[in-house]
Formats: structure tokens, C-alpha cells, sequence
């Protein structure tokens, strides 16, 4: 029997390609001379690709006929730790005998134990022979290939033995874990971005097996990357053992269905990356609702599947039930962005009376920005655990480790400096480049903390390749809050790891910041970094005198603990104090001031 493409091939020719095809194999010999040949002449005779699958016995158990470039392999039982037991002879009426992408997928895939490919010139004349044979290296299915010239080389090669060797390296082979993710990145932008998109697969415990870079502008519709490139992509993703294929770029929800469907495995793009680590990092519920409402809406520009298809279907009026479907999806996903932007609503004003708190004892603001992982946490925990006052039950670490996001909830806690002055120290989430405009909107509640600030410190790690790009884009970021123009201290991070060269030449090419060194880890600088941010800070501090009765001594208690005291002489009347103090202290022992 033969399938395929047999349209407009006459009976005689089916009949005798059939009968030869009849013809055994000896067992144990690769292929037979006379069928090759005979395959090869009526593949030219009818312009179309022949193929045969050849079993062990060397009985012929599929033939199939496809157009000029390729033909339809038969369906083959996969086994887990052996090759399949079959051998796949086939033309290439083209005269290239050069195994293509998809033969090589194709051997990885089914596990065959050989790809041929017959080259015949339009004469009938066979040009060569490709082979391919499947292989294990770093326990990884591979393939290794040859050329031959003439079938006589390679017609009584006993392959055999070579399945053998290669169904050993399989039984040995370690089966990777099918609950973890193995993927493909693909990126157009610079191997820069490519790496940080590693890193981000890396957060997520995806293990990155290959990196594509595609050259060119050119951005295809239906697949965002050229055809040609999505067979090569299927073939690494076999080769490599890939279920999973990251883009840098956002992709349309036609393009990841048309690549999914190309290359038989789920596609994601940087955005649905991002907030899946956005989804597994969020701790508290005002992080979890944000990162839920960009999902969102995210997923509300990508609803597609069997709804353009089934609105022909016809149905109540005149919609169908497809675009029923969808409209429905639609308005689903509506009405949960309307609930969740409520509950935000009420977080903002819990978050916004507590600010107001703060604003009305006059304690100044100061954030922490900067790009992702460059140890913002690290340093907010250093300074609490530092300045933060002994009585406070809120001295906690906030995680801090060396990946990507590894903070999303913005924390602010109060500190008290070597001055007895009191400020608020916000850490905020991570910036990156591309990134997705909904969670910047879905953060900006949290963000907001960033926007009521006094003073910015935007934190770099100095010791990154891409220092210059880094502060670029959170500088981005911060233009989208309208934050750009407040006062802002360029803190170096990390500065141990760069030499004084190199740091000198850092700081010359930004000379138009306010610029320190420290170092987070090894608690270099910090306290000089406070100062700096203090002395930015609106000044509310007033220099006042006092006389306080003995009567109430608690005032003068209370002076000491919370202002600066500067000059105490015990007087007749009562305790004479000069101190400098903040508002909340100025308006609360008002009555026992004698000048300012």
C-alpha cells in the first residue's frame, strides 16, 4: 500500500514502484542496490520524493510519496531507552544529497535507526548519500552524520552494530525530569538581552539548553521569526531535548498559536516570563492582586483558539458561537480587572493614610531604586538592622538573593540615624529593560512610595557589563512616574569587585551624578550614604530653647531622646535646654519654649 501524494500518477507506475518495494532486505545489510536505484529512477519520473521505512528484517513496511521537497514519514512507536527499529531511506530528486533540517528532526524525534537521503540528478543519475545516526553526548540526543558516493560503499555496512552502540549510550542515559522545563531562548535585540532573559529562565528554575539569535529587522506576522528559522528552531528543540521555547520580544497570540503548532512544543514570550516569576514571588496581597490584574490584561489582547473558526458556525441572531465564546472571555476578564482594581483602590488608601502619618511628624522619605538584583535588599537590610530603633518589632530581613526579582513588595520602615533624626526607607521593586507596560501600571500603586519621596538613591551594581544600559533603563522607568526630577544619589554597588581603573573611568562618564561608592555586603560607605541622603532632605529641624519645670522632667527626657541637645544648665526656675528638633517635637513641648 502506498500513501501519500499519488494524485496524477499513472497506476503502471504505482504498481511497479509497489513490486519492487516487495523485494527483503537481507538482515543485518543496510540497504539493497536495486531498490535504491529503482526508487531513485521513478522519483525523477514523477518528480516527488520517495520514501521507504525498512524494519530490521529489512522488510519494507511504509512507502510514501510526497511533492518534490519532502515526504510524510509513516507513524512510528517511540520507545523510551531504544531506537525505534527502523531505517528511513528516501530521494531527493533535487540531486542534493545533503540531509535537511527536517531529516534530522525527524531522526532525533522517532529515534530511527538511520536517516538516508538519495541524491538523484534529473537524468536518473544518483549524486551521493547522506547518513545520519543518532548519538548521546552529554546526555543530550544528538546525531552524527556522513556522505558516500556510490551505493556499492555502504550496501553490505553492518549497521547493526552501530544501533547496538548507540542503544547502550541510550540505556545509560539519564531521563530528564518531565516535571521540569527545558528551553530554547530566541531574541533579535543583542546576546545582552538574550543573557538577561537567561537569567530570568534561570529565577523561574527554567534550564536554558540553547540560545538563538536572529539576525535582521523583518518581523514576520504569523510567526514573528522567518519560516525558515522555525524549522531550525523545531530541530535544536529535538535536538536539545527543549519543551519549551522563550522569545525575547512580546509575541501576538496568532504567533505563539502558529509557532506552537509549527514546533510542537509551548511557546512564551518575555512578558508571560516575567509575570510568572512575578506570579511565584509575590508574598503579600497587594503584590499578588498587581501581579494578577497585568496578567490580565496580558491575556485579554490574546484571547484566541476555535473563535474566529466556529463564528461561522451561525447561531442566536446572527453571531456565532465562537465570537459568544469570546465575548464572554472578554467580559470575564473585565469584570475581574474592575474587582481587582478595587481591592487595589483600598490597599492605596491604607497605604496613603499611613503616609500621611509620616508626612504630618515630618520625617523625611528616602527610596531605594534601581535595576533588578543589585542588591537593594541587601542594603535596605543593612540599614534597618543598622539604624533601625531597639524597641522595634519591625526589623526583619526582607529576601535578598542573587537572582532576578528577588523583591516585589515594596517595604518602608522607619530608622532612626546617629542625629536622633527619623526617616522612612522604602525598598521597591526591580526595574528591567522591556518591561511590560501593564506591570509598570499594575505596580504604580506600589510605586507610589518612589513618587512621594524626598530623595531617590538609585542603586547600581557597578561591577555589571551593562552598567551604562541599566541606569538608562530605570531612568526610563522613573520618566513613566514622573519621578525624573527629583533629587537622586547615584550609589555605586559592589564597588569591591571593580578596580580603582575602571571605577575612575566609571565615574568620569558619570560626572553629571552624585556619585558614592559603597558596598552592601561589606557595610562600605553606607553610613556615608545616609548622611549624603539626610542633607538632601527638606529641613524641618529647628534650633529651639527651652525651660523646662522640675515638675516636669519627663519633658526634658523626652528632648534628649528625640531632638539633639546642643546645651542643659540647671537654673532657679527650672532645666535651661538648647536642642535641635523636628516638628513633631517643636509643636509638642511648645509651651516651654522661650525662643527659636
Amino acid at each position: 500500500m502506498i500513501n501519500g501524494n499519488t494524485n496524477g500518477i499513472k497506476d503502471y507506475i504505482l504498481k511497479e514502484l509497489e513490486e519492487t518495494c516487495e523485494e527483503k532486505i537481507e538482515r543485518g545489510k543496510f540497504l539493497k542496490k536495486e531498490i535504491v536505484e529503482k526508487i531513485s529512477e521513478i522519483s525523477i519520473k514523477i518528480n516527488k520524493e520517495i520514501s521507504i521505512a525498512i524494519d530490521r528484517n529489512g522488510k519494507v513496511v511504509d512507502i510514501n510519496i510526497g511533492d518534490n521537497s519532502s515526504a510524510k514519514l509513516p507513524k512510528i512507536e517511540i520507545k523510551e531507552k531504544r531506537l525505534s527499529g527502523i531505517r528511513i531511506i528516501h530521494t531527493h530528486p533535487n540531486g542534493n544529497s545533503k540531509l535537511s533540517d527536517v531529516d534530522i528532526s525527524a531522526l532525533i524525534e522517532l529515534q530511527l535507526d538511520a536517516m538516508i537521503a538519495i541524491g538523484v540528478n534529473p537524468d536518473g543519475k544518483i549524486t551521493g548519500i547522506g547518513i545520519a545516526f543518532c548519538n548521546v553526548e552529554n546526555n543530550i540526543i544528538g546525531y552524527e552524520e556522513y556522505r558516500a558516493n556510490n551505493l556499492e560503499s555502504i550496501e553490505d555496512y553492518s549497521y547493526l552494530d552501530k544501533v547496538a552502540e548507540i542503544e547502550k549510550a541510550l540505556r545509560l542515559r539519564e531521563i530528564q525530569d518531565e516535571n521540569k522545563d527545558y528551553a530554547v531562548l530566541v531574541g533579535r535585540e543583542s546576546m545582552a538581552s538574550l543573557e538577561e532573559l537567561k537569567e530570568l529562565a534561570d529565577a523561574c528554575e527554567i534550564e536554558t539548553v540553547d540560545i538563538i539569535l536572529q539576525k535582521g529587522n523583518n518581523i514576520d506576522k504569523s510567526f514573528y521569526i522567518g519560516k525558515g528559522k522555525v524549522i531550525e528552531l523545531a530541530r535544536v528543540k529535538q535536538i536539545k531535548g527543549a519543551n519549551l521555547i522563550i522569545f525575547d520580544e512580546e509575541l501576538s497570540g496568532i504567533q505563539i498559536r502558529n509557532l506552537e503548532d509549527a514546533i510542537g512544543c509551548k511557546v512564551m514570550d518575555r512578558t508571560s516570563l516575567i509575570l510568572e516569576i512575578f506570579a511565584r514571588r509575590a508574598r503579600t496581597r497587594e503584590a499578588k492582586i498587581q501581579v494578577e490584574l497585568a496578567a490580565l490584561r496580558y491575556r485579554s489582547t490574546r484571547l484566541i483558539g476555535f473563535g474566529t473558526s466556529l463564528s461561522r458556525v451561525g447561531g442566536l441572531g446572527n453571531r456565532g458561537l465562537g465570537e459568544t465564546k469570546l465575548e464572554l472571555d472578554r467580559r470575564k476578564i473585565k469584570e475581574n480587572i474592575h474587582n481587582l482594581k478595587e481591592e487595589l483602590e483600598k490597599i492605596k488608601k491604607t497605604r496613603g493614610t499611613q503616609r500621611e502619618k509620616r508626612e504630618k511628624s515630618g520625617m523625611g522619605k528616602i527610596s531605594l531604586v534601581g535595576y533588578t538584583n543589585v542588591g537593594k535588599s541587601t542594603l535596605r537590610n543593612l540599614i534597618v538592622s543598622t539604624y533601625c530603633k531597639e524597641n522595634s518589632n519591625k526589623t526583619e530581613d526582607v529576601f535578598a538573593k542573587d537572582m532576578l526579582f528577588a523583591t516585589l513588595d515594596t517595604t518602608v520602615r522607619v530608622v532612626e540615624l546617629s542625629d536622633k533624626k527619623e526617616v522612612a526607607i522604602a525598598d521597591t521593586v526591580g526595574f528591567i529593560r522591556k518591561l511590560p507596560h501593564d506591570l509598570v501600571e499594575a505596580f504604580k500603586s506600589t510605586l507610589e512610595e518612589v513618587i512621594f519621596s524626598d530623595i531617590l538613591v538609585h542603586v547600581t551594581d557597578a561591577h555589571s557589563e551593562n552598567l551604562f544600559q541599566e541606569i538608562q533603563v530605570v531612568e526610563n522607568v522613573l520618566k513613566e512616574l514622573g519621578c525624573q526630577d527629583k533629587p537622586t544619589i547615584l550609589a555605586l554597588n559592589k564597588s569591591e569587585l571593580v578596580s580603582e581603573e575602571k571605577m575612575l573611568e566609571i565615574k568620569e562618564k558619570l560626572s553629571h551624578y552624585e556619585i558614592i561608592e559603597i558596598s552592601a555586603k561589606q557595610n562600605k560607605n553606607v553610613d556615608k550614604l545616609l548622611e549624603m541622603a539626610v542633607a538632601k532632605l527638606p529641613q524641618t529641624m529647628k534650633k529651639v530653647e527651652y525651660i523646662i519645670p522640675y515638675s516636669d522632667t519627663s519633658v526634658s527626657a523626652y528632648i534628649h531622646s528625640n531632638g539633639i541637645v546642643e546645651e542643659e544648665e540647671f537654673l532657679g526656675e527650672g532645666i535651661k535646654i538648647v536642642a535641635v528638633v523636628d516638628e513633631k517635637v517643636y509643636n509638642k513641648c511648645r509651651k516651654y519654649m522661650i525662643s527659636e
